[in-house]
């Protein structure tokens, strides 16, 4: 899909308008890239984690969940790398104001040179870009940046500053007096949570190599330039998880939970086409192996989930840094008949954004579909989400607000309520009632009319295909039950 900004612009005001998702204290002017999920959004967000805790700690026996602190020991920043290497070199144009992280800026102007034709030169500024990143050489990346003569895309100007060096972790104080207060990290990801637990959770729960620790939790990083929606937040929650396995097996594993998370997200009914992974070629520190599951979102193709060939790196440093032994001990067999004995696991991690999931199943459900007829002009705004994900499952609407009408609905919602999401509405027409039902994205309505009085029938519409029958009441909460299972 070629960039659709209209679309995304237009996404972004619906979730609003009904109820998905709110600036952060809008009241006091808002708060740069921090959102809050309002009473819908709050709901398909919640569904969301279920649909995946469910994927891995359900359907996989060798996999358990754990819900580990934001607050830790400060210790296990500097083991995990984060201290020393959790930073960002970035610019700043000094006319129109505007920031940019160094890599983002020169990548940019390399995809301007690709567009153009000129694959050698643009290949041989990115090699350039990575070997002085990787030094640390802030003034070579200026000299770089201006030799090139690469543009702010605001001003048109290439005045810029000096390349600084820009730590992504928030720190704050633990403590209750400041003078003896220590300084602690919000953390920027729930690994870490996951790793320093490996030992209690293996032993407690009797887990056997290889077994997988799940966590769904917030995570904080100062970004840089935070933007487009939530898809870039300094507050977002992440849900991930880590599969311990023997040394030498992380290439088959690697390649199993690509395959199975793939599978995941194409089980939401997406298009195959719509997903693609991208192999990285420069590697963060901790890894052998890493690959993005990216989605073909109005801004582009972007990143939603990570597969991380992580090493023993995590274990190893957490063992150097607290003392405490973090191996395990195998006795299977090898292929000698001897017992593997004693070693530090590897990981394979698979970590998936949340808030961009949100972001991608809103993407993939909202369209503008044109209903008019040679009669009539008619149009709806409809969030195709898949049912086991809506907010709202089921809409519960009387014709009208008399004869007995509402108290039959009433009735339903009772019966309903407590095996899904029913949401009741008894004011306007029935047309436009609907047409708020499509625009949260509930997949089923029924109306109670006069006929349901005669013969304990009612209308159900499906908000897809808007299809509309005559089913007995009795039916209704097997119907939906069977579509959202």
């Amino acid at each position: 899909m070629a960039n659709d900004h209209k679309k995304f612009q237009a996404i972004i005001s619906h979730c609003k308008e009904y109820g998905f998702i709110f600036p952060s204290s809008e009241i006091y002017d808002g708060l740069s890239a921090v959102y809050d999920y309002g009473q819908w959004g709050s709901e398909l967000k919640k569904n969301i984690k279920d649909y995946w805790w469910k994927s891995m700690t359900q359907l996989h026996e060798n996999i358990v969940g754990i819900d580990a602190a934001i607050f830790m020991h400060p210790t296990t920043w500097k083991a995990s790398g984060h201290v020393d290497n959790f930073s960002d070199p970035m610019i700043d144009n000094k006319d129109s104001k505007k920031r940019y992280r160094v890599d983002h800026l020169i990548e940019s102007f390399a995809d301007e040179l690709e567009a153009k034709g000129d694959t050698e030169k643009a290949k041989s500024l990115l090699e350039k870009m990575d070997k002085l990143i990787a030094a640390s050489d802030f003034n070579g990346l200026k000299e770089l940046i201006e030799n090139n003569k690469i543009r702010c895309s605001v001003g048109g100007t290439s005045n810029w500053t000096d390349v600084r060096q820009f730590n992504l972790m928030f720190s704050t104080q633990l403590g209750s007096v400041t003078e003896e207060a220590n300084e602690i990290y919000l953390r920027p990801e729930t690994a870490q949570g996951i790793f320093v637990n490996f030992l209690n959770v293996q032993k407690t729960g009797r887990m056997k190599i290889p077994f997988g620790i799940a966590q769904i939790g917030k995570a904080f990083r100062n970004e840089i330039v935070a933007r487009q929606f939530i898809f870039r937040m300094r507050e977002f929650e992440q849900m991930e998880m880590q599969f311990f396995i023997r040394p030498g097996t992380q290439k088959e594993w690697y390649e199993f939970w690509k395959k199975e998370r793939l599978k995941w997200h194409l089980s939401l009914g997406t298009e195959k086409e719509k997903y693609r992974f991208h192999d990285h070629v420069k590697l963060a520190h901790y890894a052998d192996a890493a690959c993005d599951i990216e989605y073909d979102f109005p801004i582009g193709f972007k990143e939603v989930e990570g597969i991380h060939s992580r090493t023993d790196f995590d274990l190893r440093n957490h063992q150097e840094y607290s003392k405490k032994k973090m191996q395990y001990f195998d006795n299977d067999l090898d292929a000698t008949g001897k017992p593997y004995g004693n070693y530090i696991p590897y990981v394979i991690e698979t970590s998936i954004g949340l808030d961009r999931m949100f972001l991608l199943i809103i993407s993939n459900a909202y369209a503008e579909e044109d209903l008019s007829t040679p009669d009539k002009q008619d149009s709806r705004t409809v969030l195709k989400i898949p049912p086991i994900l809506a907010p709202v499952k089921l809409g519960i609407l009387p014709l009208v607000r008399k004869d007995g009408l509402p108290e039959i609905a009433r009735q339903i919602m009772d019966d309903c309520k407590n095996a899904f999401r029913c949401f009741y509405e008894e004011k306007d027409t029935i047309g436009k009632r609907y047409r708020r039902m499509d625009a949260i994205g509930t997949p089923f309505c029924i109306t109670v009319d006069h006929q349901t009085k005669e013969d304990n029938t009612v209308t159900i519409r499906y908000r897809d295909s808007m299809k509309q029958e005559r089913i007995p009441i009795h039916t209704i909460k097997s119907i939906v039950d069977k579509q959202i299972s």
